[in-house]
């Protein structure tokens, strides 16, 4: 639904898929509509405009092409995911439950997490990730606030980011405990494609390329086995 996301989810894909010729990668359909309303808007109460109506049409039309899972690159949409699924023929991944997972297998116990205001509203990571045993920490109303602007102001108007607040926000969650730090926003995957932002982060995006990758049975490179940037 942001379509710079999207296209390096893409991306993310065929970079992380072991295939020697183009044979052996997967076959995917890209459905990009950016149209779709504001999904942190709706979940926040500021505008009455529905995003899962387009989003169930899209659903829709994949699995009539023959797709037999859906991968969202757009986290805070995974708000809508019960009734997506209920309503899509399709298997649909849910990015959270397997960056909550993934966390889980690495041995993590505190994660910080940086994502768009509706998700942090709305506990999709928190309650997943409790769920797993892994206690969390979002930003303060300042910090999301910087959050947001990176976002909104930097990413999606594909400006320069202003990579010092980024920082800003890390040093926070980590004084806070944060082991790791999930960039749980689309957007915020292209600071980590386009930055040198250090160990300790996970970029959900990266767990749904992989998730994408195995489900249709390719092979994932070994240097994605563990996601937790070094």
């Amino acid at each position: 639904m942001g379509p710079i996301a999207t296209a390096y989810f893409y991306e993310l894909v065929i970079q992380m898929t072991a295939a020697r010729f183009d044979q052996e990668h997967i076959e995917m359909l890209i459905y990009s509509k950016p149209s779709i309303p504001d999904r942190t808007e709706y979940i926040l109460g500021k505008s009455k405009d529905n995003p899962v109506h387009p989003m169930i049409e899209i659903g829709k039309l994949l699995v009539d092409m023959g797709a037999d899972n859906i991968a969202i690159p757009c986290i805070t949409a995974h708000y809508f995911h019960d009734i997506l699924s209920r309503n899509i023929k399709a298997h649909i991944i849910h990015i959270v439950k397997e960056t909550a997972q993934h966390l889980k297998g690495c041995g993590v116990h505190c994660v910080g997490i940086m994502a768009t205001e509706g998700t942090i509203f709305s506990r999709l990571f928190q309650v997943e990730l409790e769920q797993c045993g892994i206690s969390t920490i979002v930003p303060s109303i300042l910090r999301q606030g910087d959050v947001t602007d990176l976002i909104y102001k930097n990413v999606k108007a594909n400006l320069p980011v202003e990579i010092n607040k980024f920082h800003i926000i890390s040093e926070e969650l980590k004084l806070g405990g944060a082991e790791a730090i999930i960039l749980g926003c689309t957007e915020l995957s292209l600071i980590k494609r386009d930055y040198a932002i250090g160990p300790g982060y996970i970029d959900a995006m990266e767990v749904l390329a992989m998730q994408s990758i195995l489900l249709s049975e390719a092979k994932l490179k070994d240097e994605y086995k563990c996601l937790i940037t070094k």
